[in-house]
Parts: structure tokens; sequence; C-alpha cells
């Protein structure tokens, strides 16, 4: 498969020159994730990040009841990893796990970054990507989580992953939202 998909998501944060591309092209590993299958587990050492061609990864963790917390969704052209793991030397904190048959193109983090040395625009382009979605993004969805109802967090959901819906099952819904499938169910038939 080619990666041109990849390159051409990339370059929505940053432009990379041919030889950027050509030596992260060096690094990328395609792999097929079946359903249930892990990407990386609680309590492993990550390494790796993927950009999912294909598929659909959520990113979990287990409440202190037992219930599983989802805390993000990693759909069509996004990266997954558990980056804070990787930047601070520390076990993941999470699971990432295939919702669906889940195709990726794979690389290791640490290789990648030792491309910032010859390559500042891939340096830049991790740079767009870490403000974008680790402060921008995740700033107000933590605001929400603290302040807002299980009803506007929903109606947040549905804006942010409108073609998610169909592909996800209620409890992966609830399980995002903080809730139980039970109080999704009261508040989608409540809309109705």
């Amino acid at each position: 498969m080619s990666t041109a998909s990849f390159f051409q998501k990339i370059r929505t944060y940053h432009e990379l020159s041919e030889a950027a591309e050509l030596t992260w092209t060096k690094l990328l590993r395609q792999k097929i994730y079946k359903k249930g299958a892990h990407f990386i587990n609680e309590g492993q050492q990550a390494r790796k990040v993927a950009f999912v061609i294909q598929g659909l990864f959520a990113q979990y963790y287990p409440a202190p009841n037992g219930d599983l917390i989802i805390k993000y969704f990693f759909p069509e052209g996004r990266l997954a990893a558990s980056v804070s793991a990787m930047l601070s030397h520390s076990p993941s904190l999470f699971t990432i796990t295939a919702i669906e048959d889940t195709t990726v193109w794979e690389y290791d983090f640490f290789e990648f970054k030792n491309l910032f040395a010859v390559h500042p625009d891939i340096a830049a382009f991790y740079i767009s990507y870490i403000e974008l979605h680790w402060i921008i993004e995740k700033e107000p969805l933590e605001v929400s989580f603290r302040e807002d109802t299980a009803k506007t967090r929903y109606d947040e959901f549905l804006i942010k992953y409108p073609n998610l819906v169909k592909r996800l099952k209620k409890h992966h819904i609830a399980a995002y939202l903080g809730i139980t499938p039970t109080q999704l169910s009261r508040i989608f038939f409540a809309g109705k």
C-alpha cells in the first residue's frame, strides 16, 4: 500500500521536503491489527506510533470499579500512540485496542525523533501536531468533562465524531462519555 495518504495527512500540519519524506518512509512498516488486538498494553514500555489507514483504535484504561474509560478514538487519518509514556520513558497508563480490523503505518517513535536533527521540517510537523492535539484540542475537552452535563458531552461527541457513531457500540460511546449505557439510552431517547 502506498504511503501517499500518510504524507498527504502529515502535510496538513507542516510541509515536508522530498528528502524528509524519503527518510521517514524508511521507518514505516505496514501492519494489520485484527479486531480486539492490542496495539499497546497498559504497563508496556511504548515505542510505536501508528497512522490509521483503515479501521479504528480506542485508547482506554480501567476505572477503580473495573469499568473501562475510553480516553480517545483513533479513526482513519489519525496517529495513535501512548505519547506521554514515550516522552517520560515510563510504562503506558493506557491500552490501545483495535475496535475494527485496522491497517496502519507503524514506526518507532525514538527513531523518528532522531530525524529532527537532520530534517527540521519533520520536527516542525511534530510540534504542530502536539500543539493541536495535546493542547488546543485537549484542554477544552478536559474542562468539558469536569463542568458539562452528560447530554452536553454527548452532543459534543456527535459534532467531533459524526462518522463514528454508526461504527461504535453503545458501550463504547458511554465509556468515552464517562456514563453507563443505560444513561446514554436515556439521553438518546430524551432527545427524540
